[in-house]
Parts: structure tokens; C-alpha cells; sequence
């Protein structure tokens, strides 16, 4: 199947979503079991309980949960409503991620209270469209100190279909900004469906088919694809094979030549894994720290093979830093958490 197709599906009771790029899946959303925590974008009122020294942080009270807020700032005193946002997934037995900078994210704007001003994406290069954009965020915005990213997204849209999502997402943050001030700890915004996520950002560039039937994850091979996540080893060209495989400190990644045994078997070997890596962690939901075990290659093809890995990530939606070579020739990843473990989602 040649194109972007967004599939919407159900997985037993629970939504989910997949992005297919010519017949290849390329992500997926997953609603997780209900014993499952927050995930990111779900908006707490919190109540600060105690700052961690040493940490640059505290802890604070959400509903059945306890969330860190790192510092930067002046630490909240105990006992204060606070409104905080979850922003990634906690590792076994730590307290949940969460900023005070809370963001309301739609797919053509993004609300920014206690940031104002009116920012539109570079991408939008017709400066009228740009002009007409920025005055209607401005009037929406009114004196209300909010702030306002306008999506890429917003190039292929009306301009009152903009407007509404505009007033609407306007009306939610200041609602839940009201709502964050006092009380107990509760749950005031929940993070995207799989369904609404899909809608909220995978819809730019346009998809070219969103299919909507049932079934259809099965039809698309969507759940074959899955299945074969379970599983360490993923097959790369010319017979290596790449092998993910997490544990408890680490993400730990071996890439394998196979029966090629020339001279260039490294190299062609580690771009290959390069190119494919952020697809498979993403794919499988892992993130923390990642160490990559490549295959034997000459130090001078280092940087060659950094090049790729560095742009294979930069088309990557989870953000993700490279640290670098060890002492010991691995290399060195440092991913950001953003959803749940595909390990954890308890598959049928």
C-alpha cells in the first residue's frame, strides 16, 4: 500500500492507531491497561509535597500517584495547589516526570499559559497566511497572558477551522488553569486517546487514506507487524540482523553482520542499523539510557556512520540527544520516555 495511511482500530475493548508509510508501520498508539499510569500530556492538579535535595526537585501528590517536578525555580511549599503536566513515563518504582509548564496541544495550535505571545511555524511561508494567522490568535488571545504556537498543520486548513480550534483550546486551558488553583490532587485533563492522538499528530503532511473499519489492523497487517516487536531480533539487509533488547539500567543494542564476513561488512552493517534503530524503539516504546554495540568497523568510518544515525533521529518524533562514543567502542544514546513499553501493554 503506497502512501501515508492512518489506520483507527481497536485492540479487544482499548483504541488504537497505526501509521503505515508505504506499507511499512512507522508508529503506533496504544491505549494502555487501565492499571497502567498517566501518560504524557495528562494534567494534574497537584499538591507539593517535599523537595528532593540534591536533585534539583520534589515530589508532589497527584491522584494515587506521586509525580517529580524539577527544579528550576524557587521549590514549591508544601502543601500548595499546583497545576503540573506529565511528561513522560515513570521508570518502575520512580515518581512520575512532570513540568509546571503546562501546554495544551491541538492539532493547529498549541496554548501556552504563562508564556505569551503569538508564534507561527516557519513552515508557514506564505507571509499572508502568516499575517491573517497571527491577528486571529492575538484577538482570540485577548488579555488573557496565554500564549499561542501555531501548527504547521494550519497551512492546509480553513482559516475559521483554525479559529475555532483556536477558541476552543483557548477555552480549555483557561478552564483547567482555573480549575488548577485549589483542591486536592486530582486528574483534570487526561493525555490523548490513540484515536485523538492520531488526528492531533500524525495528520501532517495529510495522510493520504485514514481507515476506519474494524478489522483493520488485521486487514493491513498491522497485528503480524506487532507481533514480530515481541521479539529482540529484527532482520537488516544482506543478512545482519539488529537486536534491542532492554533491561532494567539500560537499553542495550547489538547489531550483527551475518554471514558476510568482507571487509565493509561493519560498515554496511551499522548504517543499515542506523537507518532503522529510531523506527524500532519507537515502535516498541523504549527510551532511558541506550547503549549501541556496533559492529566491528575501522574508527575512521566513526563520524560516516554518526551522520547517518544523527539524521535518521532528526526525522524521528521522540526527542533523543547523542552522547556519544564510551572507552569501550559503544555509542551512546539518551532517549526521552514518551510512552508506554509495547512490553507493557499486555497484548493478546
Amino acid at each position: 500500500m503506497k502512501g501515508r495511511v492512518i489506520v483507527l482500530d481497536h485492540l479487544g475493548e482499548r483504541p488504537a492507531a497505526a501509521l503505515l508509510v508505504d506499507g511499512v508501520l512507522q508508529d503506533v498508539a496504544i491505549e494502555p491497561p487501565e492499571s497502567a499510569p498517566p501518560l504524557p500530556g495528562a494534567i494534574f492538579r497537584a499538591v507539593a509535597d517535599r523537595p528532593m535535595k540534591g536533585q534539583g526537585g520534589g515530589i508532589v501528590k497527584l491522584d494515587g500517584f506521586n509525580g517529580f517536578l524539577r527544579g528550576g525555580g524557587k521549590p514549591p511549599v508544601p502543601g500548595k495547589p499546583l497545576l503540573v503536566q506529565v511528561t513522560g513515563v515513570a521508570e518502575p518504582g520512580k515518581a512520575i516526570p512532570v513540568t509546571a509548564r503546562v501546554l495544551f496541544k491541538s492539532r493547529y495550535c498549541i496554548i501556552t499559559p504563562g508564556a505569551p505571545g503569538v508564534n507561527v511555524a516557519k513552515s508557514l511561508t506564505d507571509e499572508a497566511v502568516r499575517h491573517d494567522l497571527k491577528t486571529l490568535a492575538e484577538e482570540m488571545l485577548g488579555g488573557l497572558g496565554y500564549g499561542v504556537i501555531v501548527r504547521s498543520a494550519a497551512a492546509e486548513a480553513d482559516v475559521d477551522e483554525v479559529g475555532e480550534d483556536l477558541r476552543d483550546q483557548i477555552a480549555l486551558a483557561d478552564a483547567v488553569v482555573q480549575d488548577g488553583s485549589h483542591g486536592a490532587p486530582a486528574l483534570l485533563l487526561d493525555a490523548p486517546d490513540p484515536h485523538h492522538l492520531a488526528w492531533r499528530d500524525w495528520g501532517d503532511p495529510t495522510p493520504d487514506q485514514i481507515i476506519t473499519e474494524a478489522g483493520g489492523f488485521a486487514d493491513h497487517g498491522i497485528l503480524e507487524a506487532l507481533d514480530g516487536l515481541r521479539g529482540a531480533g529484527s532482520p537488516l539487509a544482506s543478512g545482519a540482523r539488529l537486536f534491542v533488547e532492554p533491561t532494567r539500567a539500560l537499553v542495550a543494542v547489538d547489531v550483527n553482520t551475518g554471514a558476510d564476513t568482507s571487509p565493509a561488512a561493519g560498515l554496511k552493517a551499522n548504517i543499515s542499523a542506523a537507518r532503522a534503530l529510531p523506527r524500532l524503539l519507537r515502535l516498541k516504546g523504549l527510551g532511558g539510557q541506550i547503549v549501541i554495540d556496533f559492529a566491528p568497523m575501522p574508527k575512521k568510518d566513526r563520524k560516516q556512520l554518526e551522520q547517518v544515525l544523527r539524521a535518521a533521529l532528526r526525522a524521528d518524533s521522540v526527542e533523543t540527544s547523542l552522547v556519544g562514543w564510551t572507552p569501550m567502542g559503544h555509542f551512546e544514546l539518551q532517549r526521552k520516555r514518551d510512552r508506554l513499553p509495547l512490553s507493557a501493554q499486555d497484548l493478546p
